[in-house]
């Protein structure tokens, strides 16, 4: 059974069909990307994924669970994850309550223990903390735990998003542009950083993003979109050969 298989998913915004009819799975540990040219539909597939929008018509199945109609917490609960293509930190927060946020989902006193400080609270809250700066170490922004998110470098605040979704304990990890604004040498960087996520972690990726350089050099397979319809899926190398891909991208008459 595939760790997340999509059916005949469809999303209407009133009149525009921003999905249309999109089928997907992945399995375990796999890296896949998902590309196309703006407005294709990709950000909002995750959003589908995620609960931020209700699908139209089809199915989400994720560890055999249908996703359409729960909540996006509930959705995290079950093992999904995710970063945006604009960071969304909480800004004024330290780095460190940034991660801690990400585990009170998990977190197991009750209201009345958090109000009096009593009970389970204390050992919960050493719990979270704890596992909070191991992630924050492991991602080498331990010496950064104290300072507001805001004033770290934009590469940083990269790394602390992807951290804060991992301290979800997710299976599936959805990353949406992850090089969005960065240079070469950064994306170079980045490429390298997914991959030890991935081993480190033992997640799987799925990764939105325009950098062809990227996709090209970490996923094992792509699916392309555009205009809300799937117009080609295979192997890095026959995507980069695709016509109607780079039809997509360049326009008929370039491609001619």
């Amino acid at each position: 059974m595939p760790l997340l298989e999509i059916k005949n998913l469809t999303h209407r915004f009133e009149g525009l069909c921003a999905v249309d009819d999109f089928n997907f799975t992945i399995a375990s540990n796999e890296l896949v990307g998902i590309i196309g040219p703006n407005g294709a539909g990709k950000t909002t597939v995750f959003n589908l994924i995620t609960g931020v929008y209700r699908a139209t018509e089809g199915s989400i199945y994720f560890t055999g669970n249908e996703l359409v109609g729960r909540t996006p917490h509930q959705i995290t609960k079950l093992g999904i994850a995710r970063t945006f293509q604009n960071i969304r930190l909480f800004k004024e927060l330290t780095v460190l309550d940034n991660v801690r946020i990400a585990r009170y989902g998990q977190a197991i006193y009750s209201p009345m223990e958090a109000l009096l400080h009593m009970g389970r609270y204390n050992a919960e809250e050493k719990r979270i903390t704890d596992h909070a700066m191991e992630l924050l170490s492991i991602f080498k922004l331990d010496d950064a735990a104290n300072e507001r998110s805001k004033n770290l470098p934009y590469g940083l605040q990269r790394k602390l998003e992807i951290a804060r979704a991992l301290a979800t304990d997710p299976q599936l990890l959805l990353l949406d542009e992850p090089a969005a604004g960065m240079n070469p040498n950064e994306i170079k960087q980045l490429m390298e950083f997914i991959g030890w996520i991935r081993k480190t972690f033992q997640v799987t990726i799925i990764l939105i993003e325009h950098q062809m350089r990227l996709v090209m050099g970490i996923c094992e397979r792509l699916v392309v979109l555009d205009f809300g319809a799937t117009i080609a899926e295979g192997l890095p190398a026959q995507i980069q050969n695709n016509v109607k891909v780079m039809e997509a991208y360049l326009g008929k008459e370039l491609v001619k």
